[in-house]
């Protein structure tokens, strides 16, 4: 990259406001050398003039040079260079190494170029990587939520990106900072400003192992604005985006929004039906704007690439029961659980032959299932003796001669009893 065009791209970054697309296209029309002429002798040139014409909202060119004539005078691209350069941070514009090449995909309004305070490649962090975003006045399932997120995708190799706000964001960075993966800090203000001031120690903690990104020259202050306007490089950076909680007004969702004009994945964690905090996540979810996930893996299922990184299926506690044969299962379910009651009834009541009925009962009594008592057979009390558990599946019934096959009792173990039914 030219020192020219890196001077003039620092200097228009000071002229336009971020995200600005009649800027966007007056570079894209002439290059920024160009444009800061074109803006020094307040004329445009007469296609792009032409062009803006046939926008879809055109722009009131005459007031916007003007705007931008007086802040070129004002603006000092070496001196802002040299104060990156003084507080360790770097400039990034297209073209550049280190540049994301997915930003390309916001066309017009794709920043000038893009401040960077941290050892980190952008690019490179940005391959592998998922927004993660939400409110600010996070409730503690919010920030337990939003930290566990952090801590798994980052112990996954992921980078997490964010935009370093109290709440969800915070919590974010901390999780994905613990497991020693980079994390991705986009503000709105400039790389040298801590906002907000109470996380001070964050922003120092990413600019250690992480990035801090932004658009704004060094010592840019926040506005209302800028915050919106950034939302679309938290969107843009990442593969995809999660909302953790989000009220139905929130800037999450405005993040959300760019995520699916960009054409990205976008996950939302459902919450308490009761909370106003997760009712623009449920919102998202009874759209179908949104994936439903709940755990980072599944993000990561979603983001990643085709199997290859699939979460692993979620299954219900494993009992002993499980282990049991159909017919095995449909004589225990015939057996009372008060009384007692002859093999042939249950035989009738299960549906299975005598002779396999028979066989059944030998397996389950010797595993604890069911006993014998005057009557014939009934469950076995769990108050009355401890179940012992065997490993192996009790083979399956066969017809036979046989009266009662009783299968030996395993020496280990205990066998949760049935409930009382």
């Amino acid at each position: 990259m030219n020192s020219a065009e890196l001077m003039a791209r620092a200097a228009l970054m000071r002229v336009a406001d971020a995200g600005d697309a009649t800027m966007g296209r007056l570079v894209a029309h002439s290059g920024a050398p160009a444009a800061v002429e074109a803006i020094r002798e307040r004329t445009l040139p007469p296609d792009f003039v032409t062009q803006e014409a046939k926008q879809q909202r055109p722009a009131k060119l005459d007031q916007r040079l003007s705007t931008w004539h007086v802040r070129l005078a004002a603006a000092d691209a070496v001196a802002d260079l040299a104060t990156g350069e003084r507080l360790g941070a770097r400039l990034i514009v297209p073209g550049s190494p280190e540049w994301p090449t997915q930003l390309d995909q916001l066309g017009a309004t794709r920043p000038l170029g893009l401040w960077l305070h941290g050892p980190v490649d952008l690019r490179f962090s940005c391959l592998r990587s998922v927004a993660v975003v939400g409110a600010r006045s996070a409730t503690p399932y919010g920030l337990h939520v939003a930290a566990e997120f952090g801590l798994g995708l980052g112990e996954d190799g992921w980078t997490v990106v964010s935009g370093g706000a109290y709440g969800v964001d915070g919590a974010a960075h901390r999780g994905v900072l613990a497991s020693d993966t980079p994390t991705v800090v986009v503000l709105a203000c400039g790389v040298d400003v801590s906002y907000p001031r109470g996380h001070h120690e964050l922003f120092a903690a990413a600019r250690e192992q992480g990035v801090i990104v932004s658009e704004c020259p060094p010592g840019v202050h926040p506005t209302r604005a800028r915050f919106l306007i950034r939302n679309r490089l938290i969107a843009a950076l990442s593969r995809g985006t999660v909302v953790v909680e989000a009220a139905l007004r929130s800037g999450a969702l405005n993040t959300a929004a760019h995520a699916l004009v960009l054409n990205r994945h976008l996950a939302a964690v459902p919450g308490p039906i009761t909370s106003m905090m997760s009712a623009g996540c449920h919102r998202l979810l009874r759209e179908r704007k949104a994936t439903c996930v709940t755990t980072p893996e599944e993000m990561i299922e979603l983001v990643g690439t085709i199997g290859g990184d699939l979460a692993p299926c979620a299954r219900g506690p494993a009992v002993p029961r499980d282990a049991l044969n159909e017919v095995t299962r449909k004589v225990l379910d015939a057996v009372p659980s008060r009384g007692g009651t002859g093999p042939a009834s249950i035989a009738l009541s299960a549906g299975v032959s005598l002779d396999a009925t028979l066989s059944a009962l030998g397996g389950l009594a010797a595993a604890g299932y069911v006993e014998r008592v005057e009557k014939g057979w009934r469950l076995r009390r769990p108050a009355s003796a401890s179940y012992r558990k065997t490993d192996a599946v009790l083979p399956d019934p066969v017809d036979s001669s046989g009266a009662d096959a009783f299968i030996e009792p395993p020496e280990t173990g205990v066998l949760a009893g049935l409930p009382d039914r």
